[in-house]
């Protein structure tokens, strides 16, 4: 195990997101930096594409859940 150097305001967010993804700092450290791999040597998958194959691997049953269609997301209709 080693120590990485990030900045300040990074370090910042992501405390914040470890808070709301009740994640330790580090465990959503290692999120990040898995999900920013696994993207990099992926870039025809989404973010929900890598996830849900990260499920299925690890042999979680996702319950057919597939990718929201893209205006599926985001806020609701006023």
């Amino acid at each position: 195990m080693g120590i990485v150097n990030i900045e300040d305001e990074l370090h910042e967010q992501l405390r914040k997101a470890s808070k709301a993804s009740y994640r330790s700092i580090n465990a959503q450290a290692a999120f990040w930096i898995r999900v920013g791999m696994l993207c990099e040597l992926n870039p025809g998958l989404t973010f929900q594409e890598i996830v849900i194959r990260e499920l299925r691997e690890a042999g979680v049953d996702p319950g057919g859940i597939e990718p929201a269609e893209p205006h599926a997301l985001g806020t609701a209709a006023k």
